[in-house]
């Protein structure tokens, strides 16, 4: 494609038909990839086309639902919005192990948003600090004069704080809003009462407002979820001499993402595989919410490391604890909006987007705990592959009753299973 095929003046104005067209024209679309974008599934093209720019069609992702899941006394059925094979098994899996012990408990924190106003150019960062808590109670008033629905049910600005800031570009002053969002994300509603104080900083600071927007890293909205397993659900065959063993080799794995970033990227992404499977499945800014939970991985570690804390209690008990920044909100947004959204919310019948924040962190730690477990005992690969074997199927050609039939020989052989060998089991037993 030529550089100026990129450009495409006024292409936001087509109707996606018409951009799906040209798109199609500039990339030698098949009819197949063309039909492909064009399909319609839960999301309507127009309901799309008011929600990003430049829509040329939709995509779907499997939702599926994990089990077996209490927390706080309470049952739930959990979508997950994935594409991954054996995350949801593994979240099912650890949650029934820690029924006999009542679950998962949580302890989650109001739904208090950070909204950062940066002041620059200032002559004495000690009086325009002292300048602006003086002028706190003021500010606070400024921000919750805005007509809105979560100031109406109680929200809005709580509290201000003020942070000096030594950059490469000097000194500088960084005001916190403090804001209660209640039942929604708060993004927009934190953002537009950083603007709207602008010119009052800068007349109490005689300073230069810069940057105002909110923080992801959501350290004043911490979900906090523990959940404890006897060695007796951990084990293999439910002995506690096994499952004892198991929770050692557990242990061994998790001081291993504690002390190494290396690792602990790649443990955290397990915690993320659910985090941000029920995130996006409910309509949740799931980028946000990754951002925040790896920066806390960090900060509250002073590097970076396990997002997930697990130890051995005085009775035997592996006891796993989880605590992250958890921005969610059950009202405005996708979830209001993505008809799939909507339904996974109900069936979670949350009430709160507090209640919906401990939801999710309790799934990316029985998440964490199914992918140690995995790895201590049998290794990764070995449940992986044998739910990837159909997916693999797929790719090598399988069609109808092939797929079940390519993925059940190649699970029953010893070695690895490739690619490769599900090919030429398809093509044995298309001979035969």
């Amino acid at each position: 494609m030529p550089v100026d095929d990129s450009r495409l003046p006024g292409f936001y104005k087509l109707s996606v038909e018409d951009r799906r067209a040209k798109v199609a024209e500039l990339s030698n679309l098949s009819q197949d990839e063309i039909s492909a974008l064009s399909k319609t599934g839960e999301l309507d093209e127009l309901a799309a086309d008011r929600m990003i720019e430049n829509v040329i069609g939709t995509m779907s992702l499997p939702v599926g639902v994990a089990t077996n899941f209490v927390i706080d006394g309470k049952p739930y059925l959990i979508p997950f919005c994935v594409e991954e094979s054996s995350i949801i098994a593994a979240a099912s899996n650890m949650a029934k192990r820690c029924l006999k012990n009542g679950g998962f408990r949580t302890s989650s924190d109001d739904s208090i948003m950070i909204a950062q106003v940066q002041v620059l150019h200032l002559e004495d960062t000690d009086i325009a600090r002292e300048a602006i808590l003086t002028a706190k109670y003021e500010l606070m008033k400024m921000c919750n004069s805005l007509p809105s629905t979560m100031i109406r049910l109680g929200g809005g600005c709580k509290d201000i704080e003020v942070r000096e800031i030594d950059s490469d570009s000097g000194k500088m002053l960084v005001i916190h809003l403090l804001v209660d969002t209640k039942d929604a994300m708060g993004a927009n509603a934190v953002n537009t009462m950083a603007e709207l104080i602008t010119d009052k900083v800068e007349e109490i600071t005689n300073g230069k407002v810069h940057l105002r927007i909110l923080s992801n890293l959501a350290s004043k909205r911490l979900a906090r979820v523990e959940a404890i397993f006897s060695p007796e659900e951990l084990s293999d065959d439910g002995s506690r001499e096994d499952g004892s063993k198991i929770i050692s080799a557990i242990l061994d794995a998790h001081h291993f993402a504690m002390s190494d970033p290396y690792r602990a990227t790649t443990h955290n992404k397990g915690v993320m595989n659910a985090i941000s499977a029920v995130a996006l499945a409910c309509g949740q800014d799931w980028r946000a919410i990754e951002a925040g939970c790896h920066a806390w991985a960090a900060v509250d570690n002073d590097q970076y490391s396990s997002m997930t804390k697990w130890h051995k209690d005085s009775d035997g008990n592996l006891v796993g604890r989880i605590e992250t920044p958890m921005a969610v909100g059950i009202v405005g947004g996708a979830s209001k909006v993505h008809p799939v959204a909507k339904a996974n919310l109900s069936i979670l019948g949350v009430e709160s987007a507090k209640e919906l924040a401990g939801v999710i962190a309790a799934a990316g730690l029985a998440q964490n705990l199914g992918a140690m477990r995995a790895l201590a005992t049998s290794g990764i690969q070995a449940g992986h592959m044998k739910l990837h074997a159909r997916n693999m199927a797929v790719s090598a050609g399988a069609i109808g009753e092939e797929i079940e039939i390519v993925a059940g020989i190649v699970n029953s052989q010893k070695g690895p299973v490739t690619q490769q060998l599900v090919k030429e089991t398809l093509e044995s037993l298309r001979k035969a």
